[in-house]
Order: C-alpha cells, then structure tokens, then sequence
C-alpha cells in the first residue's frame, strides 16, 4: 500500500526537482536539518499560498507537489503535529533524503501553484514544468 504526501516548494527547490526530472528532491543544505512532508493537500496549499508567495526566498510563487510512498516505509518516520488539527507532516532526517528519494512509485506531480503580487518569475513559462512533470 502506498501513501500520498505532498510539499510545497517554491521557484528555485521546484526548478531543482525539474532537473532530475521529478524523480527527487534536492539535498538539504547545512543548516536544514529535516526534510518535512505534509501529510494533506489543504497543509500543502497553506503553506505555498500563505508563505511561499511573500517570501522572497521563494521567488514569492508556491507549488504543491505530490508523491507516493510505501507506506510501511513512510511510517519509519516520526510523524508531527506542528499547529492546527491538519498541520501534520513526517520529520525525514537530511541525512536519509536520498533514500527517501529512491521509495517514489511515479516520482513527484505538481498539484497547484500559486503567485503572489511581487513574482517576476518566468518558470512557468520558459521551464514549462507542468510538461516536464505529471500533472494530476
């Protein structure tokens, strides 16, 4: 059985996914010491639209990507409740990323995106993501 996760993402970390061809997510950089999940769509949206579209890092765009799991393996994982009753999402030690990278059944779909006033991006034209990546 296979569990569905998602994970916002903005410009430069979903620009990283197309280079791999939606098979993995990037590395963690130093600092990051966790790789986080969501275990909804509704947590996923939040954070892409209420964060990732005001945060510069960003490039103020957020995008829900989507993949699947095994579940007995998504379950190694310590699941966390960081806030509301639907902020739910596994803590993946950076140190285990490739691994967890190497479980996907079809690799890694973009679900929605979503733009905030300050974008000047042309990923989603010039990178033509929604071609490079499944789209459910």
């Amino acid at each position: 059985m296979y569990q569905k996760l998602y994970r916002p993402v903005g410009v430069k970390e979903l620009q990283l996914i197309l280079d791999t061809g939606g098979k993995a997510f990037p590395l963690r950089l130093d600092w990051q010491p966790i790789f986080y999940p969501v275990t909804n769509f509704d947590y996923a949206a939040e954070i892409a639209k209420k964060w990732n579209t005001k945060d510069e890092a960003s490039d103020y765009a957020g995008f829900v990507t989507v993949f699947e799991l095994p579940q007995d393996y998504t379950q190694t994982f310590e699941l966390q409740n960081v806030g509301g009753t639907h902020h739910h999402e596994y803590w993946v030690p950076s140190e285990q990323l490739e691994e967890f990278n190497a479980q996907f059944k079809d690799g890694i779909w973009i679900l929605a995106d979503y733009y905030g006033q300050q974008y000047n991006s042309t990923i989603h034209k010039t990178a033509g993501f929604k071609d490079r990546l499944r789209v459910l």
